[in-house]
Protein backbone atom coordinates (compact mmCIF):
# COMPACT_ATOMS: atom_id res chain seq x y z
CA UNK A 1 0.00 0.00 0.00
CA UNK A 2 1.38 3.38 -1.01
CA UNK A 3 1.67 6.07 1.67
CA UNK A 4 -0.80 8.88 1.03
CA UNK A 5 0.97 12.21 1.36
CA UNK A 6 -1.62 14.51 2.88
CA UNK A 7 -0.95 18.28 3.03
CA UNK A 8 1.12 19.49 5.95
CA UNK A 9 -0.40 21.28 8.87
CA UNK A 10 1.13 22.30 12.17
CA UNK A 11 0.00 22.44 15.75
CA UNK A 12 1.65 24.10 18.73
CA UNK A 13 1.61 22.64 22.23
CA UNK A 14 1.09 25.56 24.58
CA UNK A 15 1.34 25.04 28.33
CA UNK A 16 1.01 28.66 29.36
CA UNK A 17 1.43 32.24 28.22
CA UNK A 18 4.49 33.36 26.29
CA UNK A 19 6.95 35.60 28.10
CA UNK A 20 5.73 39.21 28.26
CA UNK A 21 2.25 38.23 26.99
CA UNK A 22 -0.91 37.23 28.80
CA UNK A 23 -2.74 34.02 27.88
CA UNK A 24 -5.19 35.66 25.49
CA UNK A 25 -2.52 37.55 23.57
CA UNK A 26 -0.41 34.38 23.47
CA UNK A 27 -3.22 32.44 21.82
CA UNK A 28 -3.76 35.22 19.30
CA UNK A 29 -0.02 35.13 18.59
CA UNK A 30 -0.18 31.40 17.85
CA UNK A 31 -2.92 32.07 15.32
CA UNK A 32 -1.01 34.98 13.77
CA UNK A 33 2.09 32.81 13.34
CA UNK A 34 0.11 30.49 11.08
CA UNK A 35 -0.33 27.43 13.26
CA UNK A 36 -3.47 25.43 12.52
CA UNK A 37 -4.08 24.15 16.05
CA UNK A 38 -3.26 25.05 19.63
CA UNK A 39 -2.85 21.89 21.67
CA UNK A 40 -2.75 21.73 25.45
CA UNK A 41 -1.43 18.83 27.55
CA UNK A 42 -3.35 17.01 30.27
CA UNK A 43 -0.78 16.44 33.01
CA UNK A 44 -1.18 17.81 36.51
CA UNK A 45 2.24 19.49 36.44
CA UNK A 46 2.01 21.05 32.97
CA UNK A 47 0.24 24.37 32.71
CA UNK A 48 -3.39 25.43 32.52
CA UNK A 49 -6.36 23.11 32.83
CA UNK A 50 -7.15 21.92 29.31
CA UNK A 51 -10.89 22.62 29.30
CA UNK A 52 -10.54 26.22 30.47
CA UNK A 53 -7.54 26.78 28.21
CA UNK A 54 -9.37 25.59 25.11
CA UNK A 55 -12.60 27.44 25.88
CA UNK A 56 -10.80 30.72 26.45
CA UNK A 57 -8.69 30.24 23.33
CA UNK A 58 -11.63 29.87 20.96
CA UNK A 59 -13.20 32.98 22.50
CA UNK A 60 -10.34 35.21 21.35
CA UNK A 61 -9.53 33.64 17.95
CA UNK A 62 -11.42 33.15 14.71
CA UNK A 63 -9.68 30.32 12.83
CA UNK A 64 -7.39 28.52 15.27
CA UNK A 65 -8.37 24.95 16.11
CA UNK A 66 -7.94 23.75 19.68
CA UNK A 67 -7.38 20.30 21.08
CA UNK A 68 -6.01 18.39 24.04
CA UNK A 69 -2.87 16.35 23.44
CA UNK A 70 -4.24 14.24 24.92
CA UNK A 71 -6.95 13.90 27.56
CA UNK A 72 -6.26 11.07 29.98
CA UNK A 73 -9.48 9.03 30.03
CA UNK A 74 -8.88 8.04 33.65
CA UNK A 75 -9.33 11.62 34.85
CA UNK A 76 -12.92 12.38 33.72
CA UNK A 77 -16.17 10.52 33.21
CA UNK A 78 -17.10 10.69 29.50
CA UNK A 79 -20.68 11.85 30.15
CA UNK A 80 -19.32 14.92 31.92
CA UNK A 81 -16.50 15.45 29.45
CA UNK A 82 -18.86 15.21 26.46
CA UNK A 83 -20.77 18.29 27.64
CA UNK A 84 -17.62 20.35 28.08
CA UNK A 85 -16.13 19.33 24.74
CA UNK A 86 -19.38 19.78 22.81
CA UNK A 87 -19.76 23.23 24.37
CA UNK A 88 -16.29 24.23 23.14
CA UNK A 89 -17.09 22.79 19.72
CA UNK A 90 -20.33 24.77 19.55
CA UNK A 91 -18.80 28.03 20.80
CA UNK A 92 -15.95 27.77 18.31
CA UNK A 93 -18.03 26.87 15.29
CA UNK A 94 -16.46 23.43 14.96
CA UNK A 95 -12.84 24.19 15.76
CA UNK A 96 -12.34 21.41 18.31
CA UNK A 97 -10.18 18.31 17.84
CA UNK A 98 -10.61 15.63 20.52
CA UNK A 99 -7.34 14.04 21.58
CA UNK A 100 -7.72 10.95 23.78
CA UNK A 101 -5.22 8.69 25.47
CA UNK A 102 -5.11 5.79 27.90
CA UNK A 103 -2.73 7.55 30.30
CA UNK A 104 0.99 6.89 30.62
CA UNK A 105 2.62 9.34 33.02
CA UNK A 106 3.09 7.54 36.31
CA UNK A 107 3.67 10.77 38.25
CA UNK A 108 0.13 11.95 37.46
CA UNK A 109 -1.31 8.89 39.15
CA UNK A 110 1.09 8.81 42.08
CA UNK A 111 0.61 12.43 43.03
CA UNK A 112 -3.16 12.54 42.50
CA UNK A 113 -3.93 9.22 44.16
CA UNK A 114 -5.77 8.00 41.06
CA UNK A 115 -5.21 4.27 40.58
CA UNK A 116 -3.02 3.44 37.59
CA UNK A 117 -4.48 0.22 36.25
CA UNK A 118 -2.70 -2.20 33.94
CA UNK A 119 -2.19 -1.12 30.31
CA UNK A 120 -4.95 -3.48 29.18
CA UNK A 121 -7.50 -1.96 31.55
CA UNK A 122 -6.51 1.57 30.64
CA UNK A 123 -6.80 0.87 26.92
CA UNK A 124 -10.14 -0.90 27.44
CA UNK A 125 -11.40 2.16 29.29
CA UNK A 126 -10.16 4.54 26.58
CA UNK A 127 -11.98 2.56 23.89
CA UNK A 128 -15.22 2.70 25.84
CA UNK A 129 -14.62 6.38 26.65
CA UNK A 130 -14.31 7.24 22.97
CA UNK A 131 -17.48 5.31 22.14
CA UNK A 132 -19.45 7.19 24.80
CA UNK A 133 -18.19 10.57 23.63
CA UNK A 134 -19.14 9.85 20.04
CA UNK A 135 -22.54 8.56 21.11
CA UNK A 136 -23.33 11.63 23.17
CA UNK A 137 -22.17 13.95 20.38
CA UNK A 138 -24.68 12.33 17.99
CA UNK A 139 -28.41 12.98 17.68
CA UNK A 140 -30.90 11.48 20.06
CA UNK A 141 -30.64 9.55 23.32
CA UNK A 142 -27.67 7.23 23.70
CA UNK A 143 -27.20 4.06 25.71
CA UNK A 144 -24.05 2.10 26.39
CA UNK A 145 -23.30 -0.99 28.47
CA UNK A 146 -19.60 -1.60 28.97
CA UNK A 147 -17.26 -2.86 31.63
CA UNK A 148 -16.35 0.67 32.71
CA UNK A 149 -19.28 2.91 31.69
CA UNK A 150 -23.04 2.51 31.77
CA UNK A 151 -25.14 5.09 29.91
CA UNK A 152 -28.95 4.84 29.90
CA UNK A 153 -30.87 6.83 27.29
CA UNK A 154 -28.85 9.99 27.88
CA UNK A 155 -29.50 12.69 25.31
CA UNK A 156 -26.24 14.60 25.44
CA UNK A 157 -26.52 18.38 25.36
CA UNK A 158 -25.25 20.32 23.68
CA UNK A 159 -24.48 18.34 20.55
CA UNK A 160 -21.31 18.85 18.55
CA UNK A 161 -21.24 21.65 15.98
CA UNK A 162 -21.28 19.27 13.00
CA UNK A 163 -23.50 16.18 12.81
CA UNK A 164 -20.48 13.94 12.30
CA UNK A 165 -18.82 15.39 15.40
CA UNK A 166 -15.29 16.75 15.88
CA UNK A 167 -12.23 14.92 14.65
CA UNK A 168 -10.74 12.42 17.08
CA UNK A 169 -6.98 12.15 17.60
CA UNK A 170 -5.82 8.95 19.27
CA UNK A 171 -2.15 8.28 19.76
CA UNK A 172 0.09 5.65 21.19
CA UNK A 173 3.04 3.41 20.59
CA UNK A 174 1.66 -0.07 21.19
CA UNK A 175 0.13 -2.36 18.60
CA UNK A 176 -3.36 -2.51 20.10
CA UNK A 177 -3.77 1.26 20.49
CA UNK A 178 -2.43 1.97 17.02
CA UNK A 179 -4.69 -0.63 15.44
CA UNK A 180 -7.66 0.90 17.26
CA UNK A 181 -6.65 4.41 16.18
CA UNK A 182 -6.26 3.21 12.59
CA UNK A 183 -9.88 2.08 12.49
CA UNK A 184 -11.61 4.58 14.79
CA UNK A 185 -9.68 7.87 14.81
CA UNK A 186 -9.45 10.64 12.23
CA UNK A 187 -5.91 11.51 13.30
CA UNK A 188 -3.42 8.83 14.35
CA UNK A 189 -0.59 9.80 16.67
CA UNK A 190 2.25 7.35 15.98
CA UNK A 191 4.39 7.76 19.07
CA UNK A 192 6.91 5.94 21.22
CA UNK A 193 5.76 3.41 23.78
CA UNK A 194 6.40 4.58 27.35
CA UNK A 195 6.31 1.41 29.41
CA UNK A 196 8.03 2.82 32.49
CA UNK A 197 5.63 5.73 32.96
CA UNK A 198 8.33 8.28 32.19
CA UNK A 199 10.14 9.39 29.04
CA UNK A 200 13.41 7.49 29.28
CA UNK A 201 16.03 5.86 27.05
CA UNK A 202 13.75 2.94 26.23
CA UNK A 203 11.04 5.34 25.05
CA UNK A 204 13.56 7.31 22.99
CA UNK A 205 14.80 4.15 21.32
CA UNK A 206 11.22 3.13 20.54
CA UNK A 207 10.96 6.31 18.46
CA UNK A 208 13.90 5.38 16.22
CA UNK A 209 13.24 4.74 12.53
CA UNK A 210 13.11 0.95 12.66
CA UNK A 211 10.49 1.01 15.41
CA UNK A 212 8.43 3.60 13.56
CA UNK A 213 8.49 1.37 10.46
CA UNK A 214 6.83 -1.38 12.51
CA UNK A 215 4.27 0.94 14.07
CA UNK A 216 3.24 2.38 10.71
CA UNK A 217 2.99 -1.15 9.31
CA UNK A 218 0.47 -1.98 12.07
CA UNK A 219 -1.51 1.14 11.22
CA UNK A 220 -1.49 0.45 7.49
CA UNK A 221 -2.58 -3.16 7.93
CA UNK A 222 -5.43 -2.22 10.25
CA UNK A 223 -6.66 0.81 8.31
CA UNK A 224 -6.50 -0.71 4.83
CA UNK A 225 -7.97 1.59 2.20
CA UNK A 226 -9.33 3.80 4.97
CA UNK A 227 -5.85 5.14 5.63
CA UNK A 228 -6.21 7.60 2.76
CA UNK A 229 -8.72 9.61 4.81
CA UNK A 230 -6.58 9.76 7.96
CA UNK A 231 -3.84 12.07 9.13
CA UNK A 232 -0.66 10.90 10.85
CA UNK A 233 0.40 13.06 13.77
CA UNK A 234 3.91 13.56 15.17
CA UNK A 235 4.41 15.05 18.64
CA UNK A 236 7.93 16.46 18.88
CA UNK A 237 9.86 15.97 22.09
CA UNK A 238 12.89 17.88 20.78
CA UNK A 239 12.74 20.64 18.18
CA UNK A 240 15.50 23.12 17.39
CA UNK A 241 16.31 25.37 14.45
CA UNK A 242 20.11 25.32 14.35
CA UNK A 243 23.00 25.51 11.91
CA UNK A 244 24.82 22.83 13.91
CA UNK A 245 22.61 19.82 13.35
CA UNK A 246 25.53 17.41 13.63
CA UNK A 247 26.74 18.79 16.93
CA UNK A 248 23.28 18.68 18.51
CA UNK A 249 22.64 15.17 17.16
CA UNK A 250 25.91 13.95 18.66
CA UNK A 251 24.97 15.49 22.01
CA UNK A 252 21.60 13.71 21.94
CA UNK A 253 22.94 10.37 20.74
CA UNK A 254 24.08 9.39 24.23
CA UNK A 255 20.61 9.79 25.71
CA UNK A 256 19.10 7.80 22.84
CA UNK A 257 21.92 5.25 22.99
CA UNK A 258 22.14 5.27 19.21
CA UNK A 259 23.90 7.02 16.35
CA UNK A 260 23.55 10.72 15.56
CA UNK A 261 22.04 9.71 12.21
CA UNK A 262 19.25 7.79 13.95
CA UNK A 263 18.60 10.74 16.24
CA UNK A 264 18.14 13.03 13.24
CA UNK A 265 15.74 10.56 11.63
CA UNK A 266 13.59 9.98 14.73
CA UNK A 267 10.10 11.51 14.34
CA UNK A 268 10.35 12.53 18.00
CA UNK A 269 13.16 14.92 17.03
CA UNK A 270 13.30 17.77 14.51
CA UNK A 271 16.62 19.61 14.33
CA UNK A 272 18.60 21.49 11.69
CA UNK A 273 18.43 24.69 9.71
CA UNK A 274 15.27 25.67 7.86
CA UNK A 275 16.21 23.91 4.63
CA UNK A 276 17.22 20.71 6.42
CA UNK A 277 14.03 20.64 8.48
CA UNK A 278 11.81 21.17 5.44
CA UNK A 279 13.56 18.32 3.62
CA UNK A 280 13.38 16.09 6.69
CA UNK A 281 9.64 16.63 7.08
CA UNK A 282 9.08 15.82 3.43
CA UNK A 283 11.08 12.59 3.78
CA UNK A 284 9.14 11.56 6.89
CA UNK A 285 5.86 12.15 5.12
CA UNK A 286 6.96 10.03 2.18
CA UNK A 287 8.22 7.20 4.39
CA UNK A 288 5.63 7.16 7.18
CA UNK A 289 2.83 9.55 6.26
CA UNK A 290 3.47 12.13 8.98
CA UNK A 291 1.73 15.31 7.87
CA UNK A 292 0.45 16.84 11.13
CA UNK A 293 3.38 18.10 13.17
CA UNK A 294 3.13 19.42 16.74
CA UNK A 295 5.85 21.92 17.72
CA UNK A 296 6.78 22.64 21.36
CA UNK A 297 5.38 25.97 22.50
CA UNK A 298 8.74 27.58 23.27
CA UNK A 299 9.79 27.05 19.64
CA UNK A 300 6.75 28.80 18.15
CA UNK A 301 8.54 31.75 16.56
CA UNK A 302 11.62 29.81 15.43
CA UNK A 303 9.50 27.34 13.45
CA UNK A 304 7.07 29.92 12.04
CA UNK A 305 8.96 30.24 8.69
CA UNK A 306 8.78 26.46 8.26
CA UNK A 307 5.08 26.49 9.09
CA UNK A 308 4.56 29.22 6.48
CA UNK A 309 6.53 27.33 3.83
CA UNK A 310 4.89 23.93 4.22
CA UNK A 311 1.32 24.46 5.45
CA UNK A 312 -1.16 23.16 2.89
CA UNK A 313 1.51 21.67 0.62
Amino acid sequence: MTIVERPFRFGLELRGAFEHLNWFDSVRHVEALGYCTMFVPDHFDEGLGPIAAMASAVAVTTELNVGPLVLDCDFRHPAILARELASIDQMSGGRLEVGLGAGWKRLDYEQSGITMESPKVRVDRMIEHAAVLRGLFSDGPFSFAGDHYQIAELNGTPKSFKPEGPKFLIGGGGKRVLQYAATHADIIGVNASIHSGTIDTAAAQDALPESIDQKVAWVRAAAGDGLSSKEINAWLSIAEVTEDRGGLARALAGAFETTPENVVDSPLVLIGNTTQIVEQLQRRRSRWGYNYIVIPGDRASAFAPIVAELTGK
